[in-house]
């Protein structure tokens, strides 16, 4: 009983063992039971899970090390795939190209060949023209007029015109003359120029060729020459006939040019046409090397060309017909012909001279004028009557000297040129005096040599003619052969050209895919060591805070040891106390019989009570030290708590935290370093957790910010800013002497910058700010040390960016600043007065800045004025009313030094000057001027430099001291401008990350229904997290702002927690389902195997415990697909596996279409050499239920007789067969697989098909474990007798 009462109760109430906060599967049929006696025991303290998140780490590194050595080796291989790639593309170019040039040979080869034939050609074709004469002479008549009476002239043959001469003294009035061709009346043009067209082939072959047109006025020369509308005339077809003519002989190594010169002949002198006055020419000489003119020649290179010349030459002429009829009009085509392959270079022309009037009466009403005017026709027709008659004649001298006309034309008259002269006559007898002479003008030019116009000579001529003309023929036909061999090469040339280009093409692709996925690797890589580089310091970190707490540990063991020892004592010292009382007791009941009873029974009282209180002094005593004890035990749990809470932020940041579906009931937890992985059949990586928001904007430049760009977006080069880009880059600060040469050189810089922005227009504005952007930034920040740059201009580059970021980002509209009021006070009056206006036109009030901001204070103040000064504007005639204060030079550079004191720094003026047009701001400060300095506001034109004048260079003062002031780098800060473009960026970058993060959260609570929404939704997830890690590596990439001092504050990546769990869910039931597809195929047979329908339940089996990698979303519609694939093929029979493969290897399966044969994924080719024959083609596959599938000829010497689908049977179905029986099996199989596997004996015959089936087999991926569990089980040993 005493035991009983004197026993220690050590159980204390409100305090339990400390339990993990970590949830685990466990804890739900954990059951409470009795706290433990040692309750301040330590052994679930949370070091454990610490441990278990280091040991998490540790294999996240190695898995992205894993990544990693993959990664390289695919960028190794491609790499090696990609050069041999190249070279054999470089050498099939080689041997392109060693094609082409030998094309190119024999082309040359044959244009050699061909250039010979042709300048035979052209010598019998100027045989054949000299043989018909080399002056010759046409007659044509023109209509008559109504008026005109009867016609005088009539047409007896081709060749010959009869004139009525109405003398009748003569026995024949009638005289007839001969030339080489007469046109009556009814001829048109296109009948002339086919017999003038040789004439303008021999000009094209090289020689010079003249065409005049003679007769009197009105007899039709123009005519013939210019034509009209609808008929043309010979100017237009001669030319056309040339171009046509050179387009047909030109070829890639010959060439033609035509240039064309028109002038005038009056009075034996010239005037040239085509001279435009202000404009120099290339000029051409015209006539022979005695006697030449320098002419303006125009290129032309087509008809309209011509024709635009030409009109251009007869509107210079003009239209004074008293001078047309007495001038000569030349217009001639000078003809150029070079041959690259022969060397050759020719010059010819075809004049066409449409010469004046050949009447020759004199009247007496003619004025002296017009009678030299005549002289001068008659001088130089008469000049030309000669030379043509001396040349027919073949006289020794020939009379070019007489005239201007016969002097021009001396290389054209004579030799081996060609000349045409066509007469025209009128028809009517008032005129047949002047067609007479010009009938006798032309005759006696012609009959002066033998012609072909001679009746008697024309059947003599005609026979050498038709030979010359089959030989011509001939030679034709060699040339069109020659030219057909040439185009075939040049068709040949051609494709391999275009087989190069092809090449080409696919060879960039090639280096295309080749960088992308270069790009790819590089991007993964540097992710990649960006998250090993983040983990291995949070796992140092980690390590440190483990080891700190496990030093604390210790030192709260220490402690907690003291207080056991301290507890002993005194459980000690209370056991010798109860052994002394007992013997008290004792003692007192021994002297109980001495004394008297009232005095024992006192003194018993006396020590019980004395015991009584020593022992509860001694009770109070432990239980303070309990309670200190349980205070002590209670904050080493919390402060293990508190460590714990804090590490598992640090992993939920590092990228592992336990993440669970937003619309999950229950708390179904997701590891992501299993996300990727927990689908078998899925070969695609995992995908690494994205960079903690604190390394997202600093790297080794802190702070650094890029001026945000889209990622689409490809920036245009142009030669201005390649230019400015090397300029700025090569700019080198220690090549100077002195800080003056730094700042004149880096100034210029920055106004050439400016320039170019200007130059290129508001369209282009943007891309040459793009181009040069990040050299402008890195030579600003280069230079913005030293104190060198005009801050004005750096103000003004800066907000030209600023205002292109503004333009092209919608997050960065919304954006308001403060009116100009609020940034100006007048001096000595406080606070100035806020304007109704408001801040820049078309802006809401709402502001970016604080209202609170401190004022430029204005000091303008009234001059004072002196008597002296009274008496100067008296003499000057001012009035004292109308005169105020001019702004003196000092004054401006008071205000403007001020001025800049006041912006340097000032983002709120920042933003007002990058959201407000420049002239905008100016007049805003103007009216406050003059609002509030209203001696400022004079009225009339009396004062020096005007009311306008002071506001304007006041107000001018201002903003230039506030623009150099936004400029200036207050350090160790950069300038405000700066600074504001830095939190724009910021705002931007946070912005669209964002946005992203609420697509991304969307997508992630979206339910799948169907197999098509879990592949949409996959995508769309992956296709966020792509969009996000671009933004973030621009982000790190992106150094072309300045460095701040703090680097301002970082740019918060929101969490993608859920997203990441969902994306994993997604992957690993994209997984099942596919495994569940193969499944659902196998309910397709009649019949399954009893160990195959085993191996089927327990998948799905392996299937229902990968559930836990699903968030609770995705639970229900795997649980469907799962429960339905199960009862499908728990309804299919079963049989035994013996009695099914010898079903499949006997039944024949001539049915193509039949599951066996139509569901192989893919077929393999093999070929067997015998060595006798033809090789073996058999193709080999497997089906859905792993058995080997094999398509083959259904017999070899039948190759075309179609190929058969056979299921092949197993080795094992051989074992208990006879020979015969087994020739029976392999007769309903492919006649090649019975040639291969049949032998003399059975056991021979099953040796040979264990080795064959065990070749096919292996070539088919899926059935290689089929051959392994076949080798196991001894199926595939090679049987000998």
């Amino acid at each position: 009983m005493a035991e009983q009462t004197n026993r220690w109760s050590w159980d204390v109430t409100g305090f339990e063992p400390w339990k993990s906060l970590s949830p685990s599967p466990e804890q739900d049929d954990h059951k409470p039971t009795a706290p433990s006696v040692r309750r301040y025991s330590t052994s679930s303290v949370p070091p454990q899970s610490v441990a278990s998140k280091v040991q998490g780490l540790r294999d996240k590194v190695k898995l992205a090390r894993k990544d990693y050595l993959l990664l390289r080796q695919e960028a190794s291989e491609l790499q090696e795939y990609s050069n041999a790639k190249l070279d054999r593309v470089t050498r099939y170019l080689g041997v392109l190209a060693e094609k082409s040039r030998k094309l190119d040979q024999i082309s040359h080869e044959t244009e050699a060949r061909i250039s010979s034939v042709i300048n035979e050609k052209r010598r019998l074709f100027n045989d054949l023209l000299t043989s018909k004469g080399s002056i010759r002479v046409f007659c044509r008549t023109r209509p008559l007029f109504e008026d005109e009476g009867p016609s005088v002239v009539e047409f007896p043959d081709d060749y010959t015109i009869r004139v009525n001469t109405g003398d009748e003294s003569l026995s024949n009035s009638k005289k007839d003359f001969e030339f080489d061709r007469v046109y009556g009346p009814h001829v048109g043009q296109a009948e002339l120029f086919s017999d003038v067209q040789p004439m303008v082939q021999s000009a094209l072959d090289g020689y010079n060729v003249s065409l005049f047109a003679y007769g009197q006025t009105h007899s039709g020369k123009t005519h013939t020459m210019e034509g009209s509308s609808y008929d043309r005339g010979l100017y237009a077809r001669c030319f056309e006939e040339l171009f046509d003519l050179a387009n047909s002989d030109t070829t890639a190594s010959s060439q033609y040019k035509f240039c064309i010169t028109v002038f005038e002949l009056y009075n034996e002198q010239t005037t040239d046409l085509l001279v435009d006055s202000g404009k120099s020419m290339p000029k051409i000489s015209f006539g022979s090397p005695e006697y030449f003119i320098e002419l303006v020649q125009e290129k032309v290179d087509n008809p309209l060309d011509f024709s635009r010349v030409l009109k251009a030459a007869f509107q210079r002429r003009g239209n004074n017909p008293l001078k047309i009829n007495v001038s000569h009009l030349i217009v001639t085509m000078h003809i150029f012909y070079n041959n690259l392959i022969t060397g050759e270079n020719s010059y010819s022309k075809l004049s066409l001279v449409d010469l004046a009037g050949s009447e020759g009466v004199i009247t007496e009403d003619d004025s002296g004028e017009r009678i030299t005017d005549l002289l001068h026709v008659m001088k130089s027709l008469s000049a030309l009557g000669d030379v043509l008659s001396s040349l027919t004649s073949k006289k020794d001298v020939i009379p070019y000297e007489n005239s201007v006309l016969t002097k021009l034309f001396a290389d054209s008259l004579g030799g081996s040129s060609k000349t045409l002269m066509i007469v025209n006559v009128c028809p009517n007898a008032s005129n047949l005096s002047e067609t007479l002479l010009s009938l006798n003008f032309s005759a006696r030019a012609r009959n002066s040599a033998l012609s072909l116009g001679n009746r008697d000579t024309i059947k003599k001529w005609r026979d050498v003619a038709n030979d010359a003309r089959k030989e011509l023929y001939e030679k034709e036909k060699e040339i069109r052969d020659l030219k057909q061999e040439g185009l075939g090469l040049k068709q040949a040339l051609n494709e391999a050209n275009d087989q190069c280009v092809l090449l080409f093409n696919e060879v960039q692709k090639a280096w295309k895919v080749s960088s992308a996925l270069q790009t790819d690797l590089k991007s993964e890589h540097i992710l990649l060591a960006d998250n090993y580089k983040i983990e291995k310091e949070q796992n140092s970190q980690l390590r440190d805070q483990v080891s700190q707490l496990l030093q604390l540990e210790q030192e709260q063991n220490l402690k907690i040891q003291q207080r056991d020892s301290i507890i002993q004592s005194l459980q000690a010292r209370i056991g010798s106390l109860e052994t002394q009382l007992n013997e008290a007791l004792r003692f007192s009941n021994t002297r109980s019989n001495v004394g008297p009873e009232l005095e024992s029974g006192a003194l018993t009282n006396s020590r019980e009570t004395r015991d009584g209180m020593d022992s509860s002094a001694v009770t109070k005593k432990l239980e303070e030290e309990l309670k200190k004890r349980d205070a002590l035990i209670e904050r080493l749990h919390e402060e293990n708590e508190k460590l714990f809470d804090r590490l598992t932020e640090k992993a939920s940041l590092a990228g592992s935290p336990q993440l669970s579906s937003p619309l999950s009931r229950g708390s179904v937890n997701v590891q992501p370093q299993n996300m990727g992985r927990n689908d078998t059949n899925n070969n695609s990586r995992a995908r690494s957790m994205d960079v903690p928001p604190s390394s997202l904007m600093t790297d080794k430049n802190d702070g650094t910010v890029a001026v945000v760009k889209s990622v689409s977006e490809k920036v245009k080069t142009t030669p201005a800013g390649e230019y400015l880009t090397a300029a700025l880059n090569d700019f080198n600060p220690d090549q100077y002497e002195g800080l003056a040469a730094i700042s004149d050189g880096a100034n210029k810089l920055l106004m050439l910058v400016l320039a170019a922005v200007i130059k290129a227009g508001a369209s282009r504005e943007h891309e040459i700010l793009a181009e040069i952007r990040d050299a402008v930034f890195s030579f600003i920040q280069k230079l913005e040390p030293k104190r060198v740059m005009d801050t004005m201009l750096v103000s003004r580059v800066r907000i030209l960016y600023i205002r292109s970021l503004l333009a092209r980002s919608p997050e960065l509209q919304s954006i308001k600043v403060l009116p100009v009021e609020c940034f100006l006070e007048k001096a000595n009056t406080g606070r100035s007065r806020s304007s109704s206006r408001g801040s820049s036109p078309g802006r809401s009030p709402v502001q970016y800045v604080d209202d609170q901001i401190q004022g430029f204070k204005v000091n303008l103040k009234p001059e004072k004025k002196s008597k002296f000064s009274s008496v100067v504007l008296k003499i000057r005639g001012i009035d004292e009313d109308t005169w105020r204060q001019q702004v003196t030079g000092g004054k401006l550079r008071e205000i403007t030094e001020e001025a800049k004191t006041f912006a340097i720094g000032n983002k709120a003026l920042a933003a007002l000057f990058v959201h407000t047009p420049a002239g905008e701001l100016q007049r805003q400060i103007r009216s406050w001027l003059a609002e509030k300095f209203d001696f400022l506001s004079v009225t009339g034109n009396d004062a020096p430099g005007g009311t306008t004048g002071q506001l304007e260079l006041i107000s001018t003062a201002i903003m230039d001291g506030w623009m150099a002031g936004l400029g200036a780098a207050l350090p160790p800060h950069t300038d405000a401008l700066g600074q504001l473009l830095f939190e724009y960026s910021k705002r931007i970058y946070t912005s669209q990350l964002q946005h992203l993060k609420d697509i991304a959260g969307t997508l992630a609570t979206e339910e799948a229904e169907d197999a098509t929404q879990v592949t949409k939704l996959l995508s769309a997830l992956e296709s966020v997290d792509h969009k996000r890690r671009k933004i973030l590596q621009q982000m790190r990439s992106d150094v072309a702002l300045l460095t701040l001092e703090s680097g301002g504050s970082p740019i918060q990546n929101p969490s993608t927690a859920a997203e990441d769990a969902r994306l994993a869910s997604l992957i690993s039931l994209d997984g099942i389902l596919k495994q569940i597809k193969d499944i659902i195929r196998l309910s397709t047979v009649n019949t399954i195997g009893k160990s195959k329908k085993r191996t089927v339940l327990v998948s799905l089996d392996e299937l229902t415990e990968r559930m836990p990698s699903l968030l609770e979303i995705d639970h229900p519609y795997a649980q469907t697909h799962i429960a339905e694939a199960r009862s499908m093929i728990e309804s299919i029979p079963e049989e035994d596996d013996s009695i099914q493969d010898l079903s499949h290897a006997r039944k024949p399966s001539t049915d193509v279409g039949s599951v066996s044969g139509t569901d192989v994924a893919q077929w393999n080719v093999l070929q067997f050499n015998t060595g006798n024959t033809s090789p073996f083609i058999i193709k080999c596959g497997a089906n859905s239920n792993s058995e080997l599938i094999i398509k083959a000829e259904a017999r070899v010497q039948e190759p075309k007789g179609g190929e058969i689908v056979r299921v092949a049977p197993k080795p094992s179905i051989l074992q208990n067969m006879s020979l015969e029986e087994m020739k029976q099996v392999f007769a309903e199989l492919p006649e090649a697989l019975s040639l291969l596997a049949l032998a003399r004996t059975a056991d021979g015959t099953r040796a040979r098909y264990s080795r064959l089936y065990r070749t096919l087999a292996m070539k088919v991926p899926s059935l290689r474990d089929v051959v392994s569990e076949l080798e196991k089980g001894g199926a595939l040993k090679d049987v000998r007798t």
